[in-house]
């Protein structure tokens, strides 16, 4: 199906992500591809391309530890089948066993219910082209809201009676151009009870869905 957006004089035309195809990596799949998940990672990351390599090997380690978690799911965007134009991965939030990198301290405990149904997911990484920060984020077939919106339908699916999944995420306080980005995209602040909340808090945390 064609999803249009209008020009400027008002017509109908397609959408520039229109040829794109999300489709999801078995864990066997992601390491046969693991040379195009850190090449897309460092094209995207807007960093200085002598770093590249490093953030690059930095990047493709810590996917190789969270691929391994329980109920892992990684999405690629896919031009003419081939060429990887975006990426997102994430994995659920259990009631039992370690937090993810310490959310229980992050979110309020009304929210930290629903790790105990499978209803919280954690969104660790979101790989798109500058682009797609800047041109029409609020808009539907916007390439990171397509990939967000399909690892939470796809992981409400695996549940019985296909409940509603809220994805959640950390951001560094500092990271002011990743905090404008996924607002856009439709996450929004949310904040630990107040006897919960780290004195010192670094992140910001971060919750899309219903």
């Amino acid at each position: 199906m064609a999803v249009n957006t209008p020009d400027h004089r008002g017509r109908q035309a397609p959408s520039p992500l229109e040829g794109e195809r999300i489709r999801p990596l078995s864990r066997g799949q992601i390491e046969d591809r693991h040379k195009e998940l850190g090449d897309l990672y460092a094209q995207t990351s807007g960093g200085d391309p002598q770093a590249w390599n490093l953030e690059r090997e930095l990047f493709l380690r810590r996917l190789t530890v969270e691929v391994q978690r329980p109920g892992f799911a990684l999405l690629v965007a896919e031009r003419e089948g081939v060429v990887l134009t975006g990426c997102a991965y994430g994995f659920p939030v259990t009631a039992h066993g370690p937090w993810w990198r310490g959310l229980d301290g992050y979110l309020p405990r009304d929210l930290l219910g629903i790790a105990a149904s499978g209803r919280l997911f954690a969104v660790s990484g979101l790989l798109v082209d500058s682009l797609v920060r800047t041109q029409n984020p609020g808009r539907d077939w916007n390439l990171a809201r397509r990939l967000q919106r399909r690892l939470l339908t796809d992981r409400a699916a695996g549940l019985a009676g296909h409940p509603a999944v809220f994805g959640v995420t950390l951001v560094d306080r500092g990271d002011t151009a990743t905090l404008g980005a996924l607002r856009s995209w439709g996450w929004r602040s949310v904040w630990a009870d107040a006897r919960d909340a780290p004195l010192t808090a670094p992140c910001r945390a971060l919750v899309v869905g219903p």
